[in-house]
């Protein structure tokens, strides 16, 4: 793992995506966390997504420079809309970097769907040496079909398997609890999710007035199937004695395979 350049669980995370058969989703993935300024904020708090830290705004970049606040407001509402997975922030990311390469790396489209260009050639740029490095030591390329009901399940079993110490439960008292030391942590408003999960992954905790995390995704009971080794916390070995409860999501009809419909 140490020949990755990234952080210990994130080189997890890749080194065991095979095992899941999603190694080119979390290559993408990835690749999209390693990166800041993923997606640009529209204004300084109106984000098109917000999963990473410290967005940039170049305001004459982009065509809502010349709108004011409430139009400002709708074309994010869109623009999320039309990458946001209702399941976090890691699948959403996923989304964006599909679409970009779908549409061909387009400045154009970068441009009218307020998209940081610049990042996401960076992002490509890791990629594709994550991939040389994968292939120098025989790791296996591949993805579950997308219409199987496994799709998603093996993508959340493999971000589960790389970052399994930073997950959180979500009280009766409606705040979370981290599993690795019981910190009292709330979801980050930029999130992309539209419920509060029972389980979610995160990849950072912000301390701010309240201790936060972000980059979430919600994790279900089919994500320890494959995954249970790596646990031995109480609470996560009764997640693993759930039911699946992963339900299919519609699918958009100019996007596939990955951006949903919600």
């Amino acid at each position: 793992m140490s020949e990755f350049p990234l952080d210990p669980q994130m080189s997890k995370m890749l080194v065991v995506s095979p095992e899941f058969n999603c190694s080119n989703e979390i290559l993408s993935i990835s690749a999209m966390l390693s990166v800041l300024q993923i997606v640009v904020a529209l204004s300084c708090t109106c984000l098109v997504n917000a999963s990473l830290s410290t967005m940039s705004v170049i305001s004459n970049q982009y065509p809502i420079a010349s709108c004011g606040p409430g139009e400002a407001q709708k074309a994010a509402d869109e623009a999320k809309a039309r990458f946001g997975h209702i399941d976090g922030d890691h699948l959403t990311l996923l989304n964006v970097y599909h679409a970009y390469k779908q549409n061909n790396e387009d400045p154009s489209w970068c441009y009218d769907n307020f998209i940081n260009q610049r990042a996401l050639k960076a992002a490509d740029n890791v990629r594709q040496q994550l991939v040389r490095i994968m292939a120098r030591f025989n790791l296996k390329l591949c993805s579950t079909d997308f219409n199987s009901r496994d799709y998603y399940a093996n993508i959340r079993k493999a971000l589960l398997a790389g970052y399994f110490m930073q997950v959180a439960h979500l009280e009766r008292t409606g705040h979370y609890l981290t599993v690795k030391d019981n910190q009292v942590v709330h979801l980050h408003p930029s999130n992309c999710l539209d419920h509060k999960p029972e389980w979610v992954i995160y990849n950072e905790y912000v301390l701010t007035s309240r201790n936060f995390i972000r980059t979430v995704t919600d994790i279900r009971g089919e994500c320890m199937e494959g995954v249970a080794e790596y646990f031995h916390h109480p609470l996560m070995l009764s997640l693993g004695r759930k039911p699946c409860l992963m339900q299919r999501s519609s699918l958009s009809s100019d996007y596939k395979p990955t951006l949903v419909k919600h």
